[in-house]
C-alpha cells in the first residue's frame, strides 16, 4: 500500500479509470461497426498534433486534439465525397499525419524527451493537468453518446434502414469518428499512438463475448478496461516493464482466456451464458 503515497501512482490509477471509460463507451461502437482500421488511422494521424505541440511549445496532447478530430472528419468526408474509398483515405491521412509529426519534431528546437511515451505510452508519467483534460474529453464522449445513443445503435446494426427512417447517417458517422478521435487523444498518454487500437478494441471484444446488449457491453467493457489497465500498471511497476506494452499484453491474455472460456461453454451446451 505504500506505493499509493506516491503522486505518480495515484495519477496513474486515475488515468486507468479515465481511459477505461473512453475505451469502453467508444470501443463498443468501434467493434460493432468494425471500424478498427479507421481508429488506427486516426491514432497515427494524431502524431502530427504531437509534433506540432513540440514545435510551438504547447502540450502535445492538447495539440493532438484538433489533429485527431480533423483526421476523423477527413477520413469520413474523403471516403464518401471524393470517391477515394475508405481504405485509401485512411492510408493517406495515416501517413500524412505521421510524416507531419516527424517534420514538426525535427523543426523544433532541442530534444523531445517525452516522445517515446507518446509513441508507446507511459501511464506512470501522466501529469495532473493531463488528467483534467482526459476527464473533460470523457465528459464530451459520454454526453455525445447519451444524446445520440438510439441513433448510433441503429446506425451500427443497420445503416440502410436507419437512413430510410430519417436518421442523418452521414452526420452521425462523422460524429462517431470525432468521438473516436477524442478517445484516441485520451488513450495516447497510457498506451501511446502505436498501441491505441488495442485499448479501443480488446475490452469491447471481450465484452461482446458475454452480452449482446449494447449498454451492458459498454459497462462490461469499462470494467474490463479498468482491470486490464490497473493490472498492467502494477505489473509494469513491479517488474520495471514498459507500462503501455504491459497493459496491452494483459488485455491480450484476457481476450485469449475469454475466447477459450466461450468455446468451452459452447461445447458443454452453456451458450446461453454468453448472451446475457
Amino acid at each position: 500500500m505504500e506505493i499509493f503515497e506516491y503522486e505518480f501512482m495515484r495519477n496513474a490509477l486515475a488515468a486507468a479509470a479515465l481511459v477505461s471509460i473512453a475505451c469502453g463507451v467508444v470501443g463498443t461502437f468501434v467493434v460493432i461497426r468494425k471500424i478498427v482500421f479507421i481508429s488506427g488511422g486516426i491514432a497515427h494521424a494524431a502524431f502530427g498534433g504531437i509534433g506540432l505541440g513540440y514545435l510551438v511549445g504547447i502540450s502535445p496532447i492538447v495539440a493532438a486534439i484538433p489533429f485527431s478530430v480533423m483526421s476523423a472528419l477527413g477520413i469520413g468526408i474523403l471516403s464518401k465525397k471524393a470517391d477515394m474509398g475508405e481504405d485509401a483515405a485512411i492510408g493517406v491521412l495515416w501517413t500524412l499525419g505521421m510524416a507531419s509529426g516527424v517534420v514538426f519534431i525535427h523543426m523544433s528546437q532541442g530534444y523531445a524527451p517525452d516522445l517515446f511515451s507518446y509513441l508507446f505510452g507511459s501511464i506512470l508519467t501522466v501529469p495532473r493537468q493531463d488528467l483534467a483534460m482526459m476527464g473533460i474529453l470523457d465528459v464530451l464522449i459520454v454526453v455525445g453518446v447519451l444524446l445520440f445513443y438510439k441513433e448510433l445503435v441503429g446506425l451500427s446494426f443497420d445503416e440502410e434502414f436507419s437512413t430510410v427512417v430519417g436518421v442523418p447517417a452521414q452526420q452521425l458517422n462523422l460524429l462517431l469518428l470525432c468521438l473516436v478521435g477524442l478517445s484516441v487523444v485520451t488513450l495516447i498518454r497510457v498506451v501511446g499512438v502505436i498501441l491505441v487500437i488495442a485499448l479501443l478494441t480488446m475490452p469491447a471484444a471481450i465484452g461482446r463475448y458475454f452480452t449482446y446488449d449494447v449498454k451492458r457491453m459498454m459497462i462490461l467493457s469499462v470494467g474490463i478496461g479498468v482491470i486490464g489497465t490497473v493490472a498492467g500498471l502494477f505489473i509494469s511497476y513491479a517488474a520495471d516493464l514498459p507500462s503501455g506494452a504491459t497493459i496491452v499484453l494483459i488485455l491480450g491474455g484476457m481476450l485469449l482466456c475469454s475466447t477459450i472460456l466461450k468455446n468451452v461453454w459452447r461445447g458443454r451446451g452453456y451458450s446461453h451464458l454468453c448472451s446475457l
